[in-house]
């Protein structure tokens, strides 16, 4: 009788040997916690001293060049030396970022550039750490990349619907002049008729829009180059119309929605419907 108490003590003990065996085996055997890598993205927004920017994956600050406004590079040779393109196959874009809004381009040199609502983007030499933004503004034709922008600042050659080429002062003749565009490159103008705040233009039932459109915007940024204060809205039976300094803006029907296009300004002549500029004089009251 002791003896078979005997062997079943061994026999319970062994199991329990084998059991607490089998548990510690199963905890070693146990898969660790794999915690996945973050993603990476090649273009994101960082938060910087201007607000969020459009970053590379690195976070080094983007930049548009307002010569660029028809969607072509303008800058070529030494110019890159300065301000290397961005450029990226597929580009993994950050949770925010709309697809559609990026393209790329082939530059006249061959080498393929990213681009955000037709803006080649391009980076600053002087721009050291992550969040620079020391690229902003230099030259007056550089600006940081943002989604943000309601309105932007394009550097061309006005060049009227008449074909001919016209100064700042819409006398004929070369050189490049600095005018508001929306974000996608859109020429803006104003009407020399209108008074501050007031549209004496539109037609209450809008049968004239489609030759001056006004312009309506979801109003959100500007370029840190421009005063966000001196941008309003005015109530054109019943639509919000954007005004700077009190003119109210409009766009030219014939310009086709096409970026860099400034055939307004020869319509019906010269300075009628002027583009609008930073140094635009206040509408009179």
């Amino acid at each position: 009788m002791k003896a078979k108490n005997f062997i079943n003590s061994i026999v319970v003990m062994g199991c329990l040997a084998v059991a607490g065996l089998s548990c510690s085996s199963d905890d070693d055997d146990a898969p660790a916690l794999v915690v996945p890598p973050a993603p990476t993205f090649d273009i994101s927004q960082k938060s910087t001293s201007l607000g969020n920017v459009l970053t590379d994956q690195k976070g080094r600050t983007l930049y548009f060049f307002t010569k660029d406004v028809n969607g072509t590079s303008a800058c070529t040779g030494g110019c890159l030396d300065v301000w290397p393109i961005f450029s990226a196959t597929a580009p993994r874009l950050d949770t925010g970022l709309v697809a559609t809004d990026f393209a790329s381009i082939t530059r006249a040199d061959g080498k393929s550039q990213v681009t955000y609502k037709g803006w080649p983007l391009y980076y600053y030499a002087s721009d050291v750490a992550a969040g620079d933004v020391k690229g902003e503004n230099v030259g007056k034709v550089w600006v940081v990349a943002k989604k943000s922008y309601s309105i932007m600042l394009a550097n061309t050659q006005l060049v009227g619907n008449d074909g001919k080429s016209y100064t700042a002062d819409y006398k004929e003749g070369t050189g490049d002049t600095q005018y508001f565009v929306d974000a996608n490159g859109r020429t803006l103008y104003a009407f020399n008729k209108d008074k501050k705040n007031k549209n004496n233009y539109t037609k209450s039932d809008f049968s004239n829009d489609a030759t001056w459109p006004i312009w309506v915007t979801d109003w959100k940024d500007v370029p840190s180059a421009l005063d966000k204060s001196l941008f309003s809205t005015i109530d054109v039976f019943g639509k919000k119309q954007i005004t700077y300094k009190g003119w109210p803006l409009y766009y030219f029907g014939p310009d086709n929605a096409t970026r860099g296009l400034t055939k307004g300004v020869s319509v019906p002549t010269p300075g009628v419907w002027p583009i609008v500029q930073i140094t635009t004089a206040a509408a009179p009251e």
